[in-house]
């Protein structure tokens, strides 16, 4: 006997602080191409109570003065996307989103600017950790490729934070090579261990500086960021 089971419709929200950038690529992703619920979320507004799952999404929000995310982590909206994580509702930080998070404590670590001191805008390879709401669509150790545009992804923890990442399975997202060796060459910023993303230990909080928002269309040659977005969405099915 088949039963079939339809999928529920997802309420995201892009949250768009002055300088953030990436907003409509992500709003793009659910909406047009998943075909989920997505609202954009000024900063100064309220998060209505149907929200599943919080979009921090890259940019320079307020100019990336001071340190990158940090009037962000001051803003009207601030206390708001802690008492939705401390909830458990799904939160994504892309980028600077990442930036914010580490601002707000909702992630451990702070992102220092890049080895090379340069902007870097490019493709990366990554190795993923699929035990995450975030990605388990994707096999556990499966390599990907996805675009970097940051001058700040530079991860960086003290020695007992590290170890608490690796004990509790938090790094998600290791730079690597394509055959997924994870070593200095196929380090692009100089993170400790290659980290490109980690989440909260609940589970529910992700930042990552690559961007899976521009690797989700075939005109792109590049669908690789599709499997983050649906592994929301399956987690808030279950």
């Amino acid at each position: 006997m088949n039963i079939s089971f339809k999928m529920k419709k997802i309420n995201f929200a892009v949250i768009n602080f002055p300088g953030s950038n990436c907003e409509k690529d992500c709003f793009y992703v659910i909406k047009k191409i998943l075909k989920h619920n997505c609202d954009y979320l000024w900063h100064q507004e309220s998060i209505p109570n149907k929200i599943d799952c919080l979009i921090i999404p890259g940019g320079f929000s307020y100019g990336d003065y001071l340190r990158t995310g940090s009037i962000a982590s001051q803003s009207k909206i601030a206390d708001k996307i802690i008492n939705f994580a401390n909830k458990g509702g799904s939160v994504i930080g892309i980028c600077n989103g990442f930036q914010i998070l580490t601002e707000l404590k909702l992630l451990p670590g702070t992102l220092l600017k890049n080895k090379s001191l340069k902007f870097l805008c490019k493709d990366e390879y990554l190795k993923i950790n699929n035990k995450s709401r975030f990605t388990s669509k994707y096999k556990n150790g499966e390599v990907i490729k996805l675009p970097i545009a940051h001058a700040e992804g530079n991860y960086y923890a003290d020695k007992k934070t590290i170890k608490e990442l690796v004990k509790n399975n938090q790094i998600i997202f290791s730079y690597s090579r394509e055959d997924g060796k994870i070593d200095e060459i196929s380090n692009p910023n100089g993170s400790i261990m290659n980290i490109a993303g980690i989440m909260n230990k609940k589970g529910n909080v992700i930042g990552m500086m690559p961007h899976p928002e521009r690797a989700c269309e075939s005109i792109f040659n590049n669908t690789m960021g599709l499997n983050f977005f649906k592994s929301i969405i399956h987690f808030h099915n279950i």
